[in-house]
């Protein structure tokens, strides 16, 4: 029975877009044992996910991790996170390891250089291609993501949303970083175009931004930014007839319940390999911006100070498309 170790420590959409790679192991190796690596605070993602069999999550001391895991004789190791720690892990465990490519020096010319070496090969592909050694193959099934049981019957979802059977966008308007998000001004006259009614999904640090376009948009509106958990929020999305997004978790994980998606994208770009994966999407960005993309990740505020690629992002287009894929 081989035991393979699975590493991604974060975050978010890079957990949900390692599944592929969980369920493919699972599924093509006989008897393979899966067990995963993250840390503590996404563990929550992995729990109801049937292709795992043991979740492991890092310890304060990466010493302390390891000796953890040297008591389950791990045959291999697949690191999809590539760092230091990583490195550390790989070569203190008797374990034979195989890293995938992160592209750092790729990333690096098209932020700074802006010349486009990227390889067109979204991550997950890039991921997989860690897998060949064995033989297993993309099954072309896509992301997956697993809903905790009953979630359906979960009384403060029931409390929150209005008694209707309309359907509904769900739009996430928070990412982990402000140049991935739309200005709130752009967000209210987006959704104030919208014909849908839309359902409003964040964290607490969103609520605020949400509360002001609940107030400005209209009676469509429904703010629940802040007041779900992460599964919460998912369920939304999985029962949404489309999904509007930043570049950010919550895109994966609509993509895994394959999902419309139409994606919003502004100090980031699609050619990093982290567009919504094998699933109907439009993405919106502004082209042809000398000073685009400025980072690999995100700022707080825009470098330039003007945010061009999302105060010049065309709202009235971007309505036009969701409202025309509701006919």
């Amino acid at each position: 029975m081989p035991k393979f170790l699975i590493i991604r420590f974060s975050s978010i959409g890079d957990i949900v877009l390692t599944s592929p790679v969980v369920r493919c192991l699972k599924q093509q190796i006989p008897d393979a044992e899966i067990h995963f690596l993250t840390k503590p605070a996404y563990k929550f993602l992995l729990e109801h996910n049937p292709y795992i069999d043991r979740i492991h999550t890092l310890s304060h001391s990466i010493f302390e991790t390891v000796n953890q895991l040297k008591d389950l004789n791990i045959d291999f190791i697949i690191d999809l996170h590539h760092n230091t720690r990583t490195h550390i892990i790989k070569s203190l465990l008797d374990a034979h390891a195989i890293s995938f490519d992160k592209l750092n020096w790729e990333k690096t010319v098209m932020v700074s250089l802006k010349q486009d070496v990227m390889p067109n090969i979204h991550i997950v592909d890039r991921y997989l291609d860690t897998l060949s050694k064995w033989g297993v193959k993309n099954d072309n099934k896509g992301l997956d993501y697993f809903l905790p049981e009953g979630i359906e019957n979960n009384i403060k979802l029931k409390q929150l949303l209005p008694v209707t059977d309309l359907p509904y966008t769900s739009f996430v308007i928070g990412a982990q970083h402000a140049t991935k998000r739309l200005p709130t001004e752009k967000i209210v006259q987006l959704c104030r175009l919208l014909k849908n009614n839309v359902i409003l999904l964040g964290g607490y640090d969103d609520s605020t931004v949400g509360e002001q376009v609940l107030m400005q948009s209209g009676l469509n509106i429904i703010n629940l930014c802040g007041q779900l958990s992460f599964h919460e929020s998912a369920y939304i999305v999985k029962n949404a007839q489309n999904v509007l997004a930043h570049d950010t978790g919550l895109m994966h994980v609509a993509a895994a319940f394959k999902k419309h998606i139409f994606s919003i994208w502004g100090n980031t770009i699609p050619e990093f390999g982290m567009y919504p994966y094998q699933t109907v999407s439009d993405l919106f960005q502004v082209k042809n911006l000398a000073c685009r993309p400025c980072s690999k990740i995100g700022f707080n505020s825009c470098p330039q100070s003007h945010f061009n690629c999302m105060n010049q992002q065309d709202i009235s287009v971007i309505a036009t498309r969701i409202n025309d894929s509701m006919s």
